[in-house]
């Protein structure tokens, strides 16, 4: 059952506990020390507009309710975790051998190509492309890849103000 290569594996969860079973799995992996074992627990989730009394808002929507999926080295040991975690209602894969998503099935379901770069370092200037700060230009202090958001310094009412924008939100100068 241990293979050195962490893949992905498909857990089934009670409706609506995903974001819990994936927070009691990342916590049980921190406790015990397996993150060299279990690499990531994700609830794919896509964007959808909603218009509410004439507002849009956009509200993240569970891809597939009902479960999470786990990047991980199967073993014993990582299994029993996983398997035992509140909220777990088992793998999908024959009773006892959990079966690993293939590669076109990670890439269909868009779980790994989440992290685009961005051509933009610390100190470039930036201008601001949509949302509240619009056409405003500021310089870039920070940059959280996994997040994919920057710090960005703008100047707004004659003072620097440190503003928080995703890597869609600006373009490079």
């Amino acid at each position: 059952m241990s293979e050195k290569e962490a893949k992905w594996y498909v857990a089934h969860t009670y409706s609506g506990h995903e974001k819990k079973v994936k927070a009691n799995i990342e916590k049980i992996v921190e406790n015990r020390g397996m993150e060299d074992v279990i690499h990531e627990v994700v609830v794919p989730t896509e964007e959808k507009v909603e218009v509410k009394d004439g507002k849009k808002k956009v509200k993240q929507k569970k891809i597939f309710p009902g479960y999470v999926i786990v990047k991980m080295i199967m073993n014993d040991e990582s299994w029993y975790v996983v398997r035992n975690t509140r909220g777990v209602t088992g793998f999908v894969g024959p009773a006892s051998k959990p079966v690993p998503l293939t590669d076109e099935e990670v890439r269909w379901m868009g779980i790994e190509d989440k992290t685009p770069s961005i051509d933009i370092e610390v100190g470039e200037a930036v201008k601001v492309t949509s949302g509240p700060f619009e056409n405003f230009i500021g310089e870039v202090k920070g940059i959280n890849n996994e997040k994919q958001t920057l710090r960005v310094s703008i100047s707004m009412f004659g003072r620097e103000t440190p503003v928080e924008l995703e890597f869609t939100q600006v373009e490079k100068l």
